[in-house]
């Protein structure tokens, strides 16, 4: 019989301030979507996404990459985005959760071929 009180080790996203970037394929996600949903559904998946590899709820979306998504419309958001993902720390006493990620937007991306994710360091930016 196997032993019932097996602690479980809970990953946890205090590893601190990180930034990484990745390249989301948007088009798998949105396939099947109706045309009215399909720019919506972007954003929720770029989010979804956010929390599962980043490993916080609290995600917030910059206005440029929100303009890029809904670029041409509701029928047609690109269908892969470079997006930085910022975790940091949460200044706000009140808040449920310690760290928030910010995605934003990087620009002059044409070609994705190649591209994986990287880790910036803190004193790069």
């Amino acid at each position: 019989m196997a032993p019932t009180d097996k602690k479980t080790k809970t990953r946890s996203a205090l590893k601190d301030v990180v930034t990484r970037e990745y390249t989301i394929h948007l088009h798998k996600r949105v396939h099947g979507a109706s045309f009215k949903k399909r720019a919506p559904k972007a954003v929720k998946s770029i989010v979804e996404f956010a929390q599962k590899s980043m490993g916080v709820k609290d995600v917030r979306i910059s206005p440029p990459l929100n303009q890029a998504i809904w670029a041409r419309g509701v029928r047609s958001p690109p269908n892969r985005v470079r997006v930085r993902l910022e975790r940091k720390r949460n200044d706000d006493e009140n808040a449920k959760e310690k760290l928030y990620v910010l995605a934003s937007y990087v620009e002059g991306i044409t070609d994705f071929s190649g591209l994986e994710t990287t880790v910036i360091e803190a004193d790069e930016e």
